[in-house]
């Protein structure tokens, strides 16, 4: 037993010893390796530069590299056909918030006349002019009922005239495009 304990042990030696010594003789991340084994020979191709290697120069390498110019890419661009529903749509919404607009805001400043006396003013101006003893009232003729129903239809024929007036337009672009070739665009990043 003495016998096979004795040649367990040194083997796990010598095991613990090439380890050692492979950790030894590894190279660090980073270090040189000298320039002779230790054995006293040379290593093979010691001292000798590659042909094409550049001489190291006395500046240091910059660590960051400035950052590279950005060139400013242009595409020019022809419309060359403009979709005749894509602008009736278009127009359409476009004209009805416009009319939405149109209607409150004449009845903001129907609101704003009664308010400022305007009115009444009107009145005044207008009984003095006259010779008969009647009596005019504006608000009654022109009420805020007659104010907001005159604008609503207003706002609707706008509404399908200009989508109407677009789609003329559309088709006219597309023709003239057919002919000269159509609005030419150049189009850049930002800088």
């Amino acid at each position: 037993m003495s016998s096979t304990s004795a040649s367990s042990s040194s083997a796990s030696a010598q095991r613990s010893a090439a380890a050692g010594a492979s950790k030894k003789g590894a190279p660090k991340s980073g270090a040189r390796r000298p320039a002779k084994a230790r054995s006293g020979q040379a290593r093979p191709g010691a001292g000798k530069r590659p042909v094409n290697a550049k001489r190291p120069t006395g500046s240091r390498r910059q660590l960051v590299r400035p950052a590279p110019r950005s060139k400013i890419r242009r595409a020019r661009l022809v419309v060359q056909k403009v979709d005749t529903w894509s602008v009736a749509k278009l127009i359409f919404l476009l004209s009805i918030a416009l009319g939405i607009v149109t209607v409150v805001a004449s009845v903001i400043l129907w609101l704003f006349l009664q308010a400022s006396g305007a009115f009444a003013g009107v009145n005044q101006l207008i009984s003095s002019l006259g010779t008969g003893s009647t009596t005019v009232d504006i608000s009654q003729m022109i009420s805020l009922g007659q104010v907001a129903l005159v604008t609503t239809i207003f706002a609707v024929v706008n509404t399908v005239v200009f989508t109407l007036l677009g789609m003329i337009a559309a088709i006219l672009y597309n023709l003239a495009a057919k002919l000269v070739g159509g609005v030419t665009l150049t189009l850049s990043d930002e800088s």
